[in-house]
């Protein structure tokens, strides 16, 4: 098998490559990204890792006569689909930005999969399609307006996918969409490198561990939760990313959703409150009001990928915050 990974340098994409080398040996992986999320450094990374050679592009996707450049040199099988900006509080600021990046990039690839016939599609969502429902959240829910231009560009690509794949019978597409990411590769040479303000409670949490920020802001201390934080469904990446290998690898005609999650919550105390046991270091928090459009609790119902994927997230809430520290404390942008 012959797979490009878009966005395959970023946070969950260079963990997916790692899985997917694991579970299709022989396959031949390949790297689109432009750099705009990740570094030369976590490239240099992956490939001590996986103990190869990467066949890695510095493209952006959006530039169609670029990609197609790509598509006609590889005859890919299959895609997965990382590349785009990922930032709420970004894309409601400069929603242009994000309607024209993550848009046109998936645009491109769909029309580029139908042009050189390739047949699976996998594409990285998110949980905020749902918009604001009550948990545990099931794939079978309508897609409701989302609060912000990232989850509506998440939406609007699930549509193209899914409108391409009901007339074109042989087009296999898997859309997954995941609710927390945390923690890193166990050997601490990638994860997730927030650049500036983090916009996710780990990163933020691990450059308070490491002095870097004075303290963390616990948004909302009043929700109808078991300490009055928010309450999310956590993942560690390396679950996520097994779960794109195990999509692929079940994938066949058609359009199918699947929600990658632990199926259970936990809340931001809960999580401040593991990292500092696991780690032993002290996390000074501040609460403070709450964020508009925050959810009290949200978490997944995972049964239908448990059952057709035949996959499990196994990593703990300790694992999570362990791997996410070793990685903190290893990493120096360069």
């Amino acid at each position: 098998m012959n797979i490009l990974i878009t966005g395959g340098n970023g946070y969950i994409g260079s963990h997916t490559y790692v899985s997917l080398r694991e579970q299709f040996p022989h396959a031949q992986l390949v790297i689109a990204d432009n750099l705009s999320n990740s570094t030369v450094k976590a490239l240099d990374n992956l490939k001590k890792i996986v103990q190869e050679e990467i066949l890695f592009h510095n493209i952006d996707i959006c530039h169609e006569e670029i990609l197609e450049d790509l598509f006609s040199k590889h005859n890919f099988d299959a895609i997965i689909h990382f590349a785009g900006f990922k930032a709420v509080g970004e894309s409601v600021d400069n929603p242009l930005k994000y309607y024209n990046n993550n848009l046109i990039g998936t645009l491109n690839l769909v029309k580029l999969c139908l042009k050189y016939d390739v047949k699976k599609f996998v594409f990285s969502s998110s949980a905020t399609v749902y918009g604001d429902r009550v948990s545990p959240i099931v794939e079978s829910l309508e897609l409701l307006p989302t609060s912000n231009p990232y989850g509506e560009t998440k939406a609007m690509c699930e549509r193209i996918l899914m409108d391409v794949a009901a007339i074109n019978p042989e087009f296999s597409v898997s859309i997954l969409r995941y609710f927390n990411p945390v923690g890193a590769h166990e050997s601490g040479m990638i994860g997730e490198a927030a650049n500036g303000m983090p916009n996710n409670l780990m990163p933020y949490i691990t450059k308070v561990a490491k002095g870097e920020l004075r303290a963390l802001n616990v948004f909302g201390g009043d929700y109808p939760t078991i300490d009055g934080t928010g309450v999310r469904d956590y993942i560690h990446v390396m679950d996520l990313a097994e779960g794109h290998a195990a999509a692929l690898a079940h994938l066949k005609p058609g359009t199918h959703i699947y929600n990658l999650g632990t199926g259970k919550g936990t809340s931001v105390l809960q999580l401040v409150d593991t990292f500092q046991r696991v780690n032993g270091v002290r996390i000074p928090y501040e609460i403070v009001g709450r964020r508009n459009g925050d959810l009290a609790s949200v978490f997944a119902d995972v049964s239908k990928a448990e059952r057709e994927l035949q996959w499990q997230a196994k990593r703990t809430i300790e694992c999570m915050c362990r791997d996410a520290w070793n990685f903190e404390k290893n990493y120096v942008l360069i």
